[in-house]
Formats: C-alpha cells, sequence, structure tokens
C-alpha cells in the first residue's frame, strides 16, 4: 500500500528541510481562514498557543484535501498530512512577525542579551485504512532555548536592511546573517528553522505503508 505526503506549509524552509532528509512529499497550499493570522486567545500559554495553531492547520488541511477529492482511499492509496507552527516566546511573551521596520527594531532590541525559548509543534494526520473520513495522528514538540549577544541599534538596523526580520517568528532567521548573532542554543536547530528532522524523521517513522 502506497502512502502520499503532503507538507501544508507555505514555508520554503520547511520544503528545503523535508528534501534536505530525502523525505519524497508534495506542498498543499491550503487557503488562510479569514480575520486575523494564527490568533492567541487570552487564556493561553505559548507552548499552548503552538499546540493547538498546529492542530488548526492540520483540521484545515484536511478538510481541504477532502474537498479537492485527494484524501479517498482508493486502489490501496492513503494520504498523509504534515503540519507544523513555530512559536518565539519570552515567559508569556509570544514574538510574531514584525510587521515593519520599527516593529523588527522592537523586537530585536527586546531579544538583545537575553535567552528566548523557540517551540515548533508537529501534526502527522494519515487517512485511516478504514475510511477516508477518519484520520490517525501523532504529534510532537520540539523546544530549543536561543541566547543573544547583546545586540548594538548599528548592528539592528544593518539587519534589518537585508530584509531578512520579515515573515519570520521573532524578527530573524537562524539561518540567515542573524546567525552571527547567536551565541548559543539548547535543542534543535532545525527546529528553530520550523522543521525539526529529528523530531519529523520519528514522526514519519509511524506511517502505515
Amino acid at each position: 500500500m502506497n502512502s502520499t505526503l503532503y507538507l501544508a506549509s507555505a514555508s520554503p524552509r520547511r520544503h528545503a528541510l523535508l528534501n534536505q532528509i530525502g523525505c519524497t512529499h508534495e506542498v498543499l497550499h491550503v487557503p488562510s481562514p479569514p480575520g486575523e493570522d494564527e490568533p492567541r486567545f487570552s487564556s493561553e500559554s505559548p507552548l499552548e498557543y503552538v499546540q493547538r495553531t498546529a492542530e488548526d492547520k492540520a483540521m484545515r488541511a484536511q478538510e481541504w484535501l477532502i474537498k479537492q477529492g485527494l484524501a479517498q482511499i482508493s486502489s490501496g492509496q492513503k494520504v498523509a498530512i504534515l503540519t507544523a507552527d513555530t512559536t518565539v516566546a519570552f515567559g508569556d511573551l509570544v514574538l510574531g512577525k514584525p510587521t515593519d521596520a520599527q516593529e523588527a527594531s522592537h523586537i530585536l532590541n527586546f531579544l538583545s542579551g537575553k535567552t528566548h525559548t523557540v517551540y515548533t509543534a508537529l501534526v502527522l494526520s494519515q487517512t485511516s485504512m478504514h475510511s477516508s473520513g477518519e484520520w490517525n495522528q501523532w504529534r510532537s514538540l520540539s523546544t530549543t532555548q536561543v541566547n543573544f549577544t547583546e545586540l548594538s541599534q548599528k548592528e539592528i538596523d544593518a539587519y534589518i536592511a537585508t530584509g531578512e526580520p520579515y515573515g519570520k517568528a521573532g524578527a530573524y532567521g537562524i539561518q540567515g546573517s542573524a546567525a552571527q548573532f547567536i551565541k548559543k542554543i539548547e535543542g534543535s536547530y532545525t527546529g528553530v528553522m520550523g522543521l525539526p528532522l529529528y523530531e519529523t524523521y520519528e514522526l514519519i517513522k509511524q506511517l502505515q505503508p
């Protein structure tokens, strides 16, 4: 029995990371829901938020696959979906994606000289062999501590000028030039990029052939 794996993410970094470990997959472009992007409930901790968001993405991807007629079990064909969410947090504070240079500067000044936490939650869903309307699910979580050096405003401004902070939680990408600001990490480097490869590989091994 064959299984097709879909990566339900618009992130080119997650796509490249799956390719890095030789994981054959297709990128699934799921329409974004209306309203605020990935809103956080007032009662949620950053950990609860990242896990729920990954679950919400999984549910939307499942619904989209079914709507497109791609989740039907026929001729022994099964499908699996990988969803992920990455959150940068300091204590109970979630640091999102900056919308402009001023916001990026504020976030980077806040991170300067501190250690923050990067959570990446994963959900792997696979159609049940008994019904295309039922899904088996496996979950995992990567937690990484990232220590930034003290940054000058000149360094922050120069980094913002590269355009790298935009579209990235916490206003930086560890795989880019921000790597020069990071003194130490404890955890998963690829988890900070958005897809922890060890945890991802362990999940994929759970898939039924």
